[in-house]
């Protein structure tokens, strides 16, 4: 189960269709063991209405910002912009950690986005509960 905060959803959301058509990406931090509680986008290097990467130069810089905050991803988001939110063969490809929250947001209607998180490990893909809350991450 993933939860998050309404703050925190809204800004993926936010970000997600201020890029549309373009992917949007980003990540969401937070302490190890704890809650994710901090919204981090990140710029599409592909600049693609099909695909994201990660700038290396700007990963590298967020990551090692994370370090000095004694924080960790918890949750690495992407948008789909002509698609349902779920999984591509390249999402699956690039799932490295399968500690990971993998969230995808579907711009597919900008007026209902829809937003949902998987675990992606050795490739399965298994959906998870998402919930959006008021009340604040522990």
């Amino acid at each position: 189960m993933l939860l998050l905060s309404h703050e925190l959803a809204d800004a993926m959301v936010r970000h997600a269709l201020a890029h549309h058509p373009v992917e949007a990406c980003g990540l969401i931090a937070g302490p190890p063991g704890g809650a994710p509680v901090r919204l981090v986008p990140l710029r599409n290097a592909s600049n693609a209405t099909d695909a994201f990467r990660f700038d290396s130069r700007e990963q590298l810089s967020v990551w090692r910002e994370l370090d000095e905050r004694g924080e960790m991803p918890h949750v690495l988001y992407h948008s789909h912009t002509a698609s349902r939110a779920y999984p591509s063969r390249d999402d699956v490809a690039f799932a490295a950690d399968p500690a990971t929250h993998y969230l995808i947001v579907s711009t597919v209607d900008p007026q209902s986005p829809e937003m949902r998180s998987f675990r992606i490990v050795s490739g399965r893909i298994t959906e998870e509960a998402l919930v959006i809350s008021d009340c604040p991450p522990r």
